[in-house]
């Protein structure tokens, strides 16, 4: 009678054992690494020892897995042999269903319910004996591991640490919008932010720049008084010299060192080398990414860049507010001129958009996934997807939208209305047929 006792004394051991392996394990790999790692810089040990075995998850999971699955039948095992003296051959059917009942019940299901919602306490809790574990176990884990990643050389399963990149990329864009209350204004605000400073990689200075047809230059070959006019009467702090022809960009001239220069001259504008107050100017390829461009920036403590194309033609000028307005949007000081946003929106849930206004703005300000990898405003993306230039009136659909064209001047779009598709279904409303 005192073995059966024992038995089941040593059975119930194993359960909770088993339990404890089952809920480590859904612990440590279901633990905010982010919070892990704030704590570890916080000076906290049981942080830096998670985090340490979070650096080596084929270890972790191969000492957890080992050591459960041997509790696991050892406790079969002695269950068995402890109803087979209870009632004899039958005892084997009646052990598998009770010990199946309370390893789900107790050693997989309450644990790993519980590291769920209390991922971070638990891992903190339980990172220093597992750290023991995989010591005591590591020789076995060690040759349970070659035998699997030559299982897996063997069927073709190769690491891609590209493909690793991308997730660890896709990971934190998830983490964005899953935390992301979609009624606070001021958590949306932060998450077009987080998005905007993970996709600079991926846009040109080309789709953000002022292109060459706005930027306002001067003509270095006026009279410095002319252009003293012009700069006192620009809104702008640096301004483009060219000589000759615009494509010839010969120096870039900065307010503050004009006036200071006409001050030491005792306000007499003819007596100014403009040339010699020129900075030299800062050409760019167009195909520059916008995180290239700011680190270039801060590297070259500099403002300012001109964008070339490929033959060296002047494309236009981009600055390190434009980058800066990428992440946080528009920002406008005293000085600025305030330009309409461009979209305005109908009363039956269509909106007029002009032509130049960027994909990545509507997306962002409408919480749209229109495509920007071809084109980088709506009316080029139109055009794109058209694979003509359009008519005033045509209309087309494409990724959910409906687009119609209402003004083009030449062979440029410049005014558009769009119907979001749901909005279409909802609406008796409806755009003109598609041409």
């Amino acid at each position: 009678m005192l073995t059966l006792i024992l038995l089941c004394l040593v059975v119930a051991v194993l359960i909770a054992l088993s339990a404890f392996f089952s809920g480590s394990e859904t612990a440590l790999t279901g633990a905010s690494k982010a919070r892990l790692h704030q704590l570890e810089r916080q000076g906290e040990p049981a942080a830096k020892r998670a985090n340490a075995l979070l650096q080596d998850p084929e270890a972790l999971i191969g000492a957890i897995l080992l050591a459960n699955n041997l509790v696991n039948i050892l406790a079969s095992a002695l269950a068995t042999s402890l109803f087979i003296a209870l009632v004899g051959e039958a005892g084997v059917l009646l052990a598998t269903l009770i010990m199946t009942l309370l390893v789900v019940i107790f050693a997989e299901v309450l644990p790993k319910t519980y590291a769920i919602r209390h991922a971070d306490k638990v891992a903190l809790r339980v990172a220093g004996f597992v750290v023991w574990l995989i010591v005591v176990t590591r020789p076995v884990v060690r040759a349970i591991q070659a035998v699997v990643q030559f299982a897996l050389w063997a069927i073709g399963d190769r690491p891609d640490p590209d493909a690793r990149r991308d997730e660890a990329e896709e990971e934190l864009r998830g983490a964005i919008e899953l935390h992301t209350d979609a009624e606070d204004e001021e958590a949306r605000e932060a998450r077009d932010m987080l998005r905007s400073i993970l996709d600079l990689s991926d846009v040109a200075v080309e789709e953000v720049m002022t292109h060459r047809r706005n930027v306002a230059m001067i003509d270095i070959d006026q009279s410095p008084q002319d252009i003293v006019t012009q700069v006192v009467e620009s809104p702008y702090t640096r301004l483009p010299l060219f000589s000759s022809d615009p494509d010839n960009i010969v120096g870039i001239l900065h307010a503050k060192e004009l006036l200071r220069a006409l001050r030491a001259q005792q306000g007499d504008a003819e007596r100014l080398d403009i040339r010699a107050l020129a900075a030299e100017p800062w050409f760019i390829p167009s195909s520059t990414s916008l995180t290239d461009q700011l680190q270039n920036f801060r590297r070259k403590r500099a403002h300012f860049a001109v964008v070339v194309d490929e033959y060296g033609g002047l494309e236009g000028i981009i600055t390190l507010e434009d980058i800066l307005e990428e992440i946080v949007g528009d920002i406008d000081d005293e000085t600025d001129v305030i330009k309409a946003a461009g979209v305005t929106e109908v009363g039956d849930g269509s909106y007029v958009v002009e032509g130049s206004v960027t994909i990545r703005d509507l997306n962002r300000q409408f919480d749209w996934n229109l495509p920007d990898d071809d084109a980088s405003t709506v009316a080029g993306l139109v055009l794109y997807e058209a694979r003509l230039i359009p008519e005033v009136g045509q209309v087309f659909n494409f990724h959910g939208f409906t687009f119609k064209v209402l003004e083009r001047q030449r062979l440029q779009i410049t005014s558009l209305q769009i119907w979001p598709d749901q909005i279409l279904e909802r609406s008796p409303a409806s755009p003109p047929e598609l041409l």
